[in-house]
């Protein structure tokens, strides 16, 4: 794993604490990698999990997460990448949560308050639309957002660049949808998550799953498959939130 190196004096150890059951209790099957990101992050900015303390080894994180060493790997080293975490090296080294958290503007009390309202509504539009899109959407049309999801993985490293491609692949699919309204929803849910989106840390690895979701959906689409669209489409958006709920700063 590849997080970067410090060589600070090391903290101790993760004491044990009641409250720490819940941060380290085994998350769902579905969306695991976003729900481990949402899970560490959220008790790091809570202080349940205090800077300078080192995390459980991997092993033992992953029985207490029930989740893949993969997985885990994946959501540590997109903490590191947002700034969360960090890593020592050598003998007594491990995982640590970070002295101090990545400098952001934190978000008014208007958006911490109504930020979920946001995604709730983004589930309703979105969710249709790739139901529709599965049932309608023409081959060249579903072509045409394939190849926006391979740009999108020539995009990782350059965040304003993937989101534009990223809107217009979601607009896209409401247009594949053949629904004009939809469209205009569309357009107008994917504003709003701009505004949220441009609140958090955009590591490499989660718009790397973020892209890997995009290519399942669209397969799902050119089935015409829309039972398997549609919550393609669900883990996708719910992976979102996740990663909102354990990046976005505290006001």
């Amino acid at each position: 794993m590849s997080l970067t190196s410090d060589t600070r004096e090391r903290p101790a150890p993760l004491a044990s604490a009641a409250s720490l059951d819940t941060v380290f209790a085994p998350v769902r099957s579905l969306t695991a990698f976003e729900e481990t990101v949402d899970r560490l992050g959220t008790a790091i900015r809570l202080g349940l999990l205090p800077p300078g303390t080192q995390l459980p080894a991997e092993r033992e994180l992953c029985a207490k997460l029930g989740i893949a060493r993969s997985t885990l790997r994946q959501a540590l080293i997109a903490l590191a990448q947002s700034g969360h975490l960090h890593a020592v090296r050598g003998r007594g080294g491990g995982t640590f949560v970070s002295d101090r958290l990545p400098p952001s503007e934190p978000p008014s009390p208007d958006v911490l308050a109504h930020w979920r309202k946001t995604c709730d509504r983004r589930i309703a539009v979105e969710v249709g639309v790739a139901v529709l899109a599965a049932e309608r959407a023409r081959p060249e049309a579903v072509d045409a957002l394939d190849a926006l999801v391979t740009e999108l993985e020539g995009l990782l490293e350059d965040f304003p660049s993937y989101r534009q491609v990223d809107v217009r692949l979601h607009v896209g699919l409401a247009e594949a949808a053949d629904s004009p309204s939809l469209v205009a929803e569309m357009t107008e849910v994917q504003g709003a998550m701009t505004g949220l989106i441009a609140l958090i840390a955009h590591p490499r690895e989660i718009l790397a799953v973020s892209n890997l979701q995009h290519r399942r959906l669209l397969a799902a689409v050119r089935r015409g498959d829309e039972t398997a669209a549609a919550a393609e489409m669900v883990e996708h958006l719910r992976g979102t939130e996740h990663v909102l709920a354990g990046l976005m700063p505290s006001a």
